[in-house]
C-alpha cells in the first residue's frame, strides 16, 4: 500500500510541476473562474467545444498541489469526452474523493484519476481536488459566476 501511495504522490508532484493543457485559450466557447478561499487556489478554465464534445480544454492559475494536479489530469481525462461522459466522470470523482473512509475506493472507469483516493483522508483536501471539476460543471452550464467552494 505504501508503494501506491508513493506513485499516487508521483503523479501528483509531476502534474502540479508540468500540468497539462496550463494554457490560456483565446478562441473558447466556455470559461469560468474558480476560487477556494481557504487554500488560496484560484484557477480559469477555457472550453472549446465540437458540439456536444469537449475538443480542447485548458487552464491557468495557481493554487495547491492537489488543486493545480487536479486540474491538469482533469483536462487530460474529459479532452475529446462527450459532455455527459464528462459529468459522468465528475460524479465518479466526486463518489471517489469523498467515499467513507472505511469502505475500499470505486476506482473503475477513472483512469489515472485514482491518484485521488488519498485525498479523502483529508477532508480539507476534498474542496482543493474538487475545485477545477466545480468550475467545468460551471463553464459547461455557460454560468457567468465564479465557482467558489465556500
Amino acid at each position: 500500500m505504501s508503494d501506491l501511495r508513493e506513485l499516487y504522490q508521483q503523479v501528483i508532484l509531476d502534474h502540479n510541476r508540468s500540468p497539462r493543457n496550463y494554457r490560456c485559450m483565446c478562441d473558447a466557447d466556455r470559461t469560468s473562474e474558480g476560487h477556494n478561499p481557504l487554500c488560496g487556489d484560484h484557477l480559469s478554465l477555457y472550453v472549446k467545444l465540437d458540439g456536444s464534445r469537449i475538443a480542447d480544454i485548458a487552464f491557468q492559475g495557481e493554487g495547491c498541489a492537489i488543486s493545480k494536479a487536479s486540474a491538469s489530469l482533469m483536462t487530460d481525462a474529459v479532452k475529446g469526452q462527450t459532455l455527459e461522459d464528462a459529468q459522468s466522470l465528475f460524479g465518479k470523482f466526486r463518489d471517489l474523493v469523498t467515499s467513507d473512509l472505511s469502505t475500499e475506493p470505486v476506482v473503475d472507469g477513472i483512469g489515472k484519476l485514482a491518484v485521488f483516493a488519498g485525498v479523502r483522508e483529508f477532508p480539507v483536501r476534498i474542496k482543493c481536488a474538487t475545485l477545477a471539476w466545480h468550475t467545468l460543471e460551471a463553464a459547461l452550464e455557460n454560468s457567468k459566476s465564479p465557482v467558489t467552494t465556500e
